[in-house]
């Protein structure tokens, strides 16, 4: 297979999995560790990956990828988070969804639930629950975000403030290693931080690839939340830094 051909496999591997192995594209291509050194080191030069010691991960930055080749990534594990999260979602209770891919797999989830008020900056989400006659849906007010529906701003924390909620679900781009959850846009890191405090328990629904990505903007911790919902187990310090919090981890 000609370098034109591996080099966008490679890249669609890197976005599925989080990271690639110089030992694993080898065997998966059947080629020379040189011949994938080469490759990541010209897509590390495109600006496509960043090298580690052993492979590449999806780069750091300061801009996120596209919001529709997020929504396909990791469809399966966002599924089965969602799952899991909507299954832990009480009845007759306040909800605040935000705005993510993520976040819009657990509203599909809930389209069973009755009795719930759900607030959500996130038009998706708003569309989503529409079909749930059961389920009184109010949309914050802000500054569209056209490339995924998100409100942000001044106007969306202003609406937030006037709620407590009994849970919300939030999303984050990225999870680091030491338990902060990370985000790009930083009117959006605002409303998130709003949300936190005006929720009297949340969820963090993210899957393993978050903790492969950097994001600028700090929103908080996970020592702040309740729950964490993802596929893969977590690493080990930061599995015991959550029990440590009391913020459980729960895969599907």
């Amino acid at each position: 297979m000609s370098q034109s051909f591996r080099q966008p496999e490679i890249l669609e591997i890197a976005r599925r999995d989080g990271k690639v192995t110089v030992e694993g594209l080898a065997g998966h291509f059947g080629v020379t560790l040189q011949t994938i050194r080469r490759d990541l080191t010209d897509l590390a030069e495109a600006g496509r990956l960043e090298r580690v010691h052993g492979g590449a991960i999806l780069p750091s930055g300061v801009a996120n990828i596209g919001y529709e080749e997020r929504r396909a990534l990791h469809h399966d594990a966002k599924t089965a988070i969602a799952r899991a999260c909507a299954a832990e979602v009480p009845e007759k209770i306040s909800l605040f969804l935000n705005i993510g891919t993520s976040t819009e797999a657990v509203a599909r989830e809930l389209l069973g639930h009755r009795d719930l008020l759900v607030v959500t900056n996130n038009m998706n989400v708003a569309n989503i629950l529409a079909a749930n006659t059961d389920c009184d849906v109010i949309v914050t007010g802000g500054n569209l975000r056209r490339a995924d529906g998100g409100l942000v701003g001044t106007l969306a924390a202003e609406t937030i403030r006037q709620f407590k909620f009994d849970l919300a679900v939030i999303g984050c781009s990225a999870l680091d290693r030491d338990g902060d959850l990370l985000d790009f846009d930083i009117q959006e890191v605002g409303v998130s931080q709003t949300i936190l405090r005006q929720s009297r328990r949340t969820f963090l629904v993210a899957d393993h690839s978050k903790l492969s990505r950097s994001a600028p903007a700090r929103i908080g911790s996970l020592s702040q939340l309740d729950a964490i919902f993802t596929d893969r187990a977590l690493p080990g310090d930061l599995a015991r830094a959550c029990e440590a919090w009391q913020t459980r981890v729960m895969l599907p």
